[in-house]
């Protein structure tokens, strides 16, 4: 008896001393858990941050690139949108392969549809060409047909020569008997003499008030049925698949971009002069902003709204260059609806007191 009285006391200090020593291990395991330099502190949980999506600019900042500009200055993106300046050979795959959105001529976007590139075109900035042809006012060049016989200077398989090339030969002009002249497109080869003409950009020119001004006499493919899409608005197709509320919120917020530029330039230009590492001239900005005008609100036209006909242009001359194949067709790269979307569901966008409103 008495052994066994002496076993059923010592089995509880047994237990406890076990469990003593259970607990300090734990103890010890916990200090050196949160000891560790890569310990995570405990925090509540917190809401996470949309990511932000990129609108990267085929260019440099400037009134090209106004509206997009303004739009981001003014918070008119409801969505988180980063604006930058990211200019490229391989702009359109960069897009593509960044899941963003860009801006870039309708030549470069298409050509890099038909190779394959995954991107759907959804509005416009420019909705015509800015090519244009310059000569000397004293030259008396003033249409296409004063070009027979002369130089123009130009830059292979830029917009430019395609639209060029496009426009004589609907007017049944010889281009052989024109002599083209590569990488002498410059204002100051005309000035010079190299050249009689140059195809440049209309917002190229210099202005009233620079030392290199000479008056001038401009030859617009668009006066002679040339219409083309100028700078396209396009997204990666997974952006556009996945997310058509984004494509359709940053289209909105463009169009109140471009309407705040032109809607008064008091306001808008000392706006746009901040923007970039170096800061914009701003009698150079209004100047250009003026040249441009045109193409982003032509008479009786709205703001980004391109039409079928122009792309089929664009196309056929693209063709007729030999610059690529249609080995995909319009329908499955340029899309309408978002357009017709925005503007149905807020036709105060479209409407004459838009321009008079910082909205």
């Amino acid at each position: 008896m008495p052994r066994t009285q002496t076993r059923r006391r010592t089995r509880p200090s047994g237990k406890r001393y076990l469990a003593i020593g259970l607990a300090a291990v734990a103890l010890v395991g916990l200090v050196l858990l949160l000891l560790r330099p890569d310990a995570a502190p405990l925090r509540a949980p917190t809401a996470s941050r949309p990511v932000a999506i990129k609108l990267l600019l085929d260019g440099p900042y400037g009134a090209r690139f106004a509206g997009e500009l303004a739009a981001s200055r003014q918070g008119y993106f409801s969505s988180r949108i980063e604006v930058s300046a990211q200019p490229g050979p391989d702009f359109v795959q960069t897009i593509a392969r960044q899941h963003a959105i860009g801006v870039t001529s309708g030549q470069n976007f298409l050509l890099a549809s038909w190779r394959g590139v995954p991107v759907t075109a959804f509005a416009a900035s420019f909705l015509d060409t800015s090519v244009a042809i310059f000569t000397l006012e004293s030259s008396g060049l003033r249409r296409p047909a004063d070009l027979v016989g002369k130089r123009v200077g130009y830059r292979r398989a830029s917009e430019g020569d395609v639209v060029f090339d496009a426009m004589m030969a609907q007017l049944g002009l010889p281009r052989s008997q024109i002599t083209k002249v590569p990488d002498r497109d410059s204002f100051e080869a005309l000035r010079s003499g190299e050249v009689d003409a140059i195809i440049a950009a209309i917002d190229g020119q210099p202005d009233p008030t620079s030392s290199t001004f000479v008056k001038l006499n401009v030859i617009k493919p668009q006066d002679y049925g040339i219409h083309v899409p100028g700078l396209v608005y396009f997204a990666s197709n997974t952006l556009v698949h996945e997310q058509p509320s984004m494509i359709a919120d940053v289209l909105q917020g463009l169009i109140r971009g471009w309407q705040f530029t032109y809607a008064d330039y008091a306001r808008s230009v000392p706006v746009l002069t901040g923007t970039g590492p170096a800061g914009l001239n701003p009698e150079r900005l209004k100047f250009e902003l003026q040249q441009q005008r045109p193409l982003v609100l032509p008479t009786g036209g709205r703001i980004g709204d391109y039409d079928e006909s122009r792309w089929r242009t664009l196309r056929d001359i693209l063709l007729f260059a030999k610059l690529g194949e249609e080995d995909v067709s319009l329908a499955q790269t340029v899309s309408y609806q978002f357009l017709r979307d925005v503007y149905r569901r807020s036709p105060d966008l479209a409407a004459p007191g838009a321009w008079s409103q910082d909205k």
